[in-house]
This record gives structure tokens, C-alpha cells and sequence, in this order.
């Protein structure tokens, strides 16, 4: 674990933990950055190379509820952004009753969900079990953007191939025996993932309901192809409250924003 601390504020001081991993929370912690802010930023510890942020580090787990409550009590953190991935449930959830043990303020920076539109064919599931029983029992030539954490559901389905594209490079033999992978970091376009589903001729494509614009290409492709998209729903998560700009976390944390921040540059 790499732990970067900054120096210790009193209780009256804005101290932020800012729980990040997505394209969100970089823009974030670039706002603060240039806020002056103090905040650490913390990655889960799930990607080889992280995406380095102008703001000190933490890398690794909190070791559950408590230890994430003692940690928020031992750094002296006034307000915590929770602006993970939307299927990082598990974390979202320690993050709400950890804050709520501590005494500390809690926002989620979330993107809206994706909505299907003219054009598409959406089934939707309610989780990765879903998605495996709503593929063709063999012979689907499946885009499965999933990322690296739920593939073994996908063996129960092994006369299908299977398209992985991942950040890093798998460490470990792939649980799908007939599989391709590419190995490739977002934000992707269109008319690249519509032409990676030709080139591997692709039938299916499964997605997480992850929202944002970063990996909304699969969808636009998907959808000028005309294949059918198996769309899993995001996991429930405690209530919380849920912001959607910088500039909302920004006022809600007590600090302007910076008109960088607010040209999107």
C-alpha cells in the first residue's frame, strides 16, 4: 500500500478523502489541486498502473467499515467524495456507514446512468448472472466490457468467444477458454469500437450501466451495428447524498471552483 499523507489539520480545517478510479474523480482532483485544497486521493488498488493526480496518493484497501472509520479519525478527514466506479457497491456502501461511525460528511460525485435510446436494443439484467443467462448457449461472438473481476461467470457459457478488453495485462490464465484480449485504456471513440467489433466479428456485447461519456463508444458502435447489448443494472447502494459536476462537489466542500474547471479543460 502507498500512503501519502499530508499534514495534520485541525477540526476546524476542510480535510477531504477523495475515493476515486474514474474519469470523474480525476477532474476533481485536478479542481482541487488548483483549489489549493487539502485532500488525498485514494485508488483501491485494482489497476497495475494508476493514472498519476495532483494531489498526494493513497493506493490500497481501508480493510473494511472500521478501518476505514479509523483511518478517517487518524488522518483528521472532514468530507469524503465517493467518486468510484458505480459498481464499486462494496466500497460505496463502506464508505456511507464508515462516514457515518466517524462523524464525517459524505458526497457521491456519480455519473448518470446510461439510458437506451432510438436505434438500440437493450436487455437488461439485474447482474453478471443475468448476463451470463441472457447470451446465446454457443456459437455468440460476445464483447464482454466488463473489465477483469467477473469473467469466471462466464465459463458456465464456454462454446461462446469472448472479447475482453482490459487495462492491464492479465496476470492469470482467463477462466473462458475460447477468448481474445485487448489491451487498451478508455476514453475510447466510436468508430474505433466499431471497428474492433468488425475486425472480430462480434454478435453480443454486455456492459455494465456505468453512465459517462468515456465508455459510451461501445454503445454508439453497438448501435450503428445493430447488435444487441446486454445491459447490466448497477448494484444498490445505502442512501447518500448524490452530486453530479465538480462544480457541485466544489460549493458543497466550500470552495470556488476554477475556471478551468468550469471550461472542461
Amino acid at each position: 500500500m502507498i500512503d501519502s499523507q499530508g499534514p495534520e489539520m485541525g477540526s476546524d480545517m476542510t480535510r477531504i478523502l477523495l475515493l476515486g478510479g474514474t474519469t470523474e474523480a480525476s477532474r476533481l482532483a485536478k479542481a482541487l489541486a488548483e483549489a489549493g485544497a487539502d485532500a488525498v486521493f485514494s485508488y483501491a488498488g485494482r489497476t497495475s498502473s494508476p493514472v498519476a493526480q495532483p494531489l498526494p496518493m493513497r493506493v490500497g484497501g481501508f480493510g473494511g467499515i472500521e478501518g476505514l472509520a479509523d483511518y478517517l479519525r487518524s488522518q483528521a478527514i472532514t468530507h469524503v467524495v465517493d467518486a468510484t466506479h458505480p459498481f464499486a457497491a462494496q466500497m460505496s456502501t463502506n464508505a456511507v456507514h464508515a462516514c457515518a461511525k466517524a462523524g464525517v460528511a459524505l458526497a457521491a460525485f456519480e455519473r448518470p446512468p446510461w439510458q437506451a435510446g432510438e436505434g438500440d436494443s437493450w436487455i437488461h439484467v439485474p447482474d453478471i448472472g443475468g448476463a451470463v443467462e441472457a447470451l446465446p448457449g454457443e456459437g455468440a461472438r460476445v464483447f464482454l466490457a466488463i473489465g477483469k473481476q467477473n469473467l469466471d461467470a462466464f465459463a458456465a457459457k464456454p462454446g461462446n468467444h469472448y472479447l475482453l478488453r482490459l487495462v492491464d495485462t492479465p496476470e492469470a490464465p482467463l477462466p473462458l477458454p475460447d477468448a481474445a484480449v485487448v489491451i487498451a485504456r478508455g476514453p475510447f471513440d466510436a468508430a474505433g469500437d466499431e471497428a474492433l467489433m468488425r475486425a472480430h466479428a462480434i454478435t453480443h456485447v454486455v456492459a455494465k450501466n456505468a453512465g459517462g461519456a468515456g465508455a459510451e463508444a461501445k454503445l454508439i458502435a453497438a448501435r450503428s451495428l445493430k447488435l444487441p447489448v446486454v445491459m447490466v443494472d448497477r448494484p444498490q447502494v445505502p442512501a447518500r447524498e448524490i452530486l453530479r459536476s465538480v462544480e457541485d462537489i466544489m460549493a458543497w466542500l466550500g470552495h470556488a471552483q476554477p475556471s478551468s474547471a468550469k471550461r472542461g479543460v
